[in-house]
């Protein structure tokens, strides 16, 4: 909440000292006077404009349900909680164009098991690229809300809901909804900008969205901490349109309580995760053909490339130390699963196979690119260890998975796995269900304990893994979802002519 009062706060206070505190308070209300006039006349403008809401509506904004994300997960688990629970109520999906409500359908079922009905309206979106970052190669965050206020202009212009559910993250898009009058709910997996991203500029930290060329700058580095700082100002208003927030985890609730400028803590649900089908799988696993996997889109913050490194090093040692131990850790595979949205993701696994061969470990990598969800269960059904290492992951559904299939999670020590799932870890008072690393040296050291860890030991913890994994389930979720919006579906309970409960 404060990053969004810093610029105002700020003019103020220059008022204050150059003219006096009566003409900074005169400023203040004249500014306050003639945005509530403006935005008055804007709203009326829009809602003469565009459509009439439908009667019973409600859109679910989402560009890329194509997709074979965790987002999109959410998204599905969520359309189907609504399509059980509340069926007078009219589904609209906002997404790029050239899907139909038939694919979508496959897709959902085929990805992730997800029976969904295809009575659902599809609201095809042209401008998609607009949100794309590679379209924007500078002010990337900036362009990009403007581009998604762009696609849900295009979008209230074919049909307009009653209410709008946003599951991918476009904040820029409520104070539009909201004049036009539409109710606005948000699920949010992360905010667009965190404190953890200000500071990483701040200390002049490189990343993958902070690169080299500007960590290596003070003067880039002062630059774009001050247009972060902006950003996040922006972010914060335009955050408190939301009519009601959901977060993903902890990680999320404490960011986006901090940065949005609204009253009330947001809801914490967590997302849905595949655990009662993961969950039937045998604990036990075949000793002689040991592998880890790794379950991620094929993106850079996923940060495969931690994980080629950090695997080749567990080799390294393992044959450094040779015992009957680490014979198993040299006879193991990694089994990257992954989905590709475009031709840059699938740029990006020849990249890493590039980086496998370069590394001395191709003949132990396998890339298993866009599998299926009975594909997918199979390999986290076979697996002693699951890898992940992104920073400041939101959430982390893969880890869920691997838990609740019994595949010891190996995880990045911050975000979700930090504060939510992974939780007790090796090392940590209670029943350890997995690990948290951050360095190379530490996730080698993670998997060579994991491929050499006696049978029942590893029975042990992935047992704890998977009874930690029944917290994050897809009931839990579509319980948690549907009291949060209910609410919302009782204001339009008179157009459809249907009473809500809960």
């Amino acid at each position: 909440m404060i990053f969004s009062l810093i610029p105002p706060l700020t003019l103020l206070s220059l008022i204050c000292v150059l003219e006096g505190v009566e003409v900074a308070v005169t400023a203040l209300c004249a500014f306050a006077i003639s945005t509530g006039i403006a935005g008055l006349c804007l709203s009326v403008w829009l809602r003469r404009s565009l459509p009439a809401p439908q009667e019973g509506s409600v859109g679910f904004f989402h560009p890329f349900a194509d997709s074979g994300g965790g987002g999109e997960r959410v998204l599905w688990c969520a359309i189907q909680a609504l399509q059980g629970s509340r069926p007078a109520v009219q589904v609209l999906l906002y997404c790029r164009a050239g899907a139909s409500a038939a694919n979508l359908c496959d897709l959902a079922a085929s990805s992730f098991g997800i029976p969904v009905e295809g009575d659902f309206e599809v609201v095809g979106l042209q401008k998609w690229d607009l949100i794309l970052p590679k379209r924007w190669p500078r002010w990337t965050m900036l362009l990009q809300a403007a581009g998604s206020v762009w696609l849900c202009w295009e979008g209230m212009q074919k049909a307009m809901p009653e209410v709008m559910i946003d599951t991918s993250g476009w904040a820029f898009m409520y104070p539009l909804l909201r004049l036009a009058g539409v109710r606005v709910v948000c699920y949010t997996h992360y905010p667009t900008i965190s404190t953890d991203m200000l500071k990483r500029v701040h200390t002049r930290q490189a990343a993958f969205n902070n690169d080299n060329s500007i960590a290596g700058s003070t003067l880039k580095s002062a630059a774009k901490l001050v247009y972060y700082y902006m950003f996040a100002s922006l972010y914060g208003a335009v955050g408190a349109c939301a009519n009601v927030v959901m977060v993903n985890s902890s990680w999320t609730q404490a960011h986006i309580s901090s940065l949005w400028l609204r009253l009330g803590t947001p809801q914490l649900v967590y997302p849905p995760c595949n655990t009662t089908s993961l969950s039937a799988l045998p604990l036990d696993r075949k000793l002689k053909s040991l592998y880890l996997v790794s379950l991620a889109q094929f993106r850079p913050e996923k940060n495969h490339a931690k994980q080629l490194r950090a695997f080749a090093l567990a080799q390294e040692q393992a044959a450094r130390a040779w015992s009957p131990a680490s014979e198993a850790v040299l006879a193991a595979r990694l089994k990257i699963i992954g989905s590709c949205r475009d031709q840059e993701d699938h740029d990006r696994v020849d990249q890493l196979e590039e980086m496998a061969a370069a590394l001395g470990i191709a003949e132990k990598v396998d890339f298993c690119v866009n599998a299926s969800a009975l594909q997918v269960r199979e390999l986290l059904g076979g697996a002693v260890g699951g890898l992940h290492s992104m920073v400041d992951e939101h959430f982390g559904i893969s880890v869920v998975e691997y838990m609740a299939a019994g595949t010891v999670p190996i995880a990045h020590n911050s975000g979700g796995p930090m504060m939510d799932i992974v939780v007790p870890c090796f090392g940590e008072e209670g029943e350890a269900v997995g690990f948290r690393c951050e360095s190379d040296e530490e996730y080698a050291h993670a998997m060579n304990l994991v491929l050499s860890m006696e049978q029942s030991h590893r029975l042990q913890m992935a047992a704890a893994a998977r009874r930690k994994s029944t917290t994050f389930c897809d009931k839990a979720f579509q319980e948690g979802f549907l009291s949060a919006i209910g609410p919302e579906l009782r204001r339009i309970q008179s157009s459809c002519g249907r009473t809500y409960q809960g």
